[in-house]
C-alpha cells in the first residue's frame, strides 16, 4: 500500500470508513458536515500514505480523522465570525437616549430596563456590551484597555450575545 495501490487503498476505504465517520462526526456534529471531512481524511491519507511510514495505521488514521475535524470546525467558526462581524458593522448600534424615538417616556422605560437586564450579565461580558455598544467604542480600543486581543474582545462580545440570546426573554422588552 505504501506503493500507492489503489486496490489495498479500497480495502483501507472499506475497512474504516465507518470508523472514520464515527471519529468525525463525534467532532462536527452534523452527518453531512461529517461526510465531507471524512472524504478529506480519506484524501489525506491517499496523498500522505506513499509517503508516510505507519507503524499503527488504525492509530494513524485516527489522528488524522480528529485534525481534520478540529481543522473543519475552526474554520466554520472563523466564517460565523466573519459573518457576524459584518453585520455587526453594518447594524448602527440601539440607541437608548430618546432623540430620535417617537415615544421619549417609552425609550427611558426601555433604556432603564435594558441598563436592569445588563446588570444580570457577568462583568466580563457587561463591560465589553457597554464599551462597544453603547459607548461606541471599537474593538481596538476595548482590546487596548482591557489589554487583550482583538479576538479576545470579539470571543467576549460573541459569547455575551449567547448568554444574552439564553437568558433574556423577547416578551420582556415588549
Amino acid at each position: 500500500m505504501l506503493a500507492g495501490d489503489e486496490e489495498a487503498f479500497r480495502e483501507v476505504v472499506r475497512t474504516y470508513r465507518n470508523y472514520v465517520f464515527q471519529i468525525v462526526f463525534s467532532v462536527v456534529r452534523h452527518p453531512k458536515d461529517a461526510e465531507d471531512v471524512m472524504q478529506e481524511v480519506f484524501l489525506k491519507m491517499y496523498t500522505s500514505l506513499p509517503q508516510t511510514e505507519v507503524k499503527g495505521l488504525k492509530a494513524w488514521i485516527s489522528r488524522v480523522a480528529v485534525n481534520k475535524a478540529i481543522d473543519y470546525k475552526r474554520k466554520a467558526y472563523r466564517q460565523r465570525e466573519a459573518a457576524t462581524d459584518g453585520m455587526e458593522e453594518a447594524m448602527p448600534p440601539p440607541s437608548l437616549s430618546g432623540s430620535d424615538t417617537e415615544d421619549p417616556l417609552l425609550s427611558k422605560e426601555l433604556q432603564a430596563l435594558v441598563m436592569r437586564k445588563l446588570e444580570e450579565l457577568p462583568e466580563n461580558y457587561r463591560e465589553v456590551i457597554i464599551a462597544f455598544y453603547y459607548e461606541d467604542k471599537s474593538y481596538q480600543q476595548i482590546a487596548d484597555e482591557q489589554e487583550v486581543t482583538v479576538q479576545t474582545i470579539k470571543s467576549k462580545l460573541y459569547r455575551a450575545k449567547q448568554w444574552i440570546k439564553q437568558h433574556w426573554k423577547e416578551e420582556e422588552f415588549e
